[in-house]
């Protein structure tokens, strides 16, 4: 999933992603900070999302780090030229991401869940992951997703039920 993601094609040929897989303990960490951080935040979801991770064999996380704008002032990040996306944190990533970044991120996701599909692994594209990673310093990134990775009798990350509220 990796190797999928690193060789996606970027914007400019540039590469400003980072990965890194999670197993073990580190996979019941996340699935315990992420139910602690819906608790404390009142988000919906973040329980049901930890419990989906706690039953995944690993969890592959990628994100952008210090990306810099593509340079094209197109408007898509909500500013009108790149050099007044002024950097700043936000309350569960760091932004602005230029767009075009963000589809590079994308493309190179896509890319990594194709991967895992062809050898029939069960996976999630999951913001919660992500978000919760990145406040426990699981990856050095400004915005993450995670995938749980699972190889079970059926799809532990589709076939759930929700969590009463």
């Amino acid at each position: 999933m990796t190797l999928a993601a690193k060789t996606a094609p970027k914007s400019l040929g540039q590469d400003y992603l980072v990965t890194h897989t999670l197993t073990g303990e580190a996979v019941g960490r996340l699935a315990d900070a992420m139910v602690a951080y819906g608790r404390e935040t009142g988000k919906k979801d973040f329980d049901r999302d930890g419990e989906s991770v706690r039953r995944a064999a690993a969890v592959f996380l990628i994100g952008l780090k210090e990306a810099k704008p593509l340079g094209l002032n197109c408007g898509a990040c909500g500013f009108t030229r790149c050099e007044d996306a002024a950097p700043h944190a936000g309350p569960e990533f760091r932004g602005p991401q230029c767009f075009w970044r963000a589809m590079d991120m994308g493309i190179a996701l896509g890319s990594a869940v194709k991967t895992a599909a062809l050898f029939n692994v069960d996976n999630r594209v999951m913001y919660r992951a992500g978000v919760v990673a990145r406040r426990l310093g699981l990856i050095d990134a400004d915005v993450v997703l995670g995938v749980p990775l699972a190889a079970t009798g059926k799809n532990i990350f589709f076939d759930r039920v929700p969590q009463k509220e």
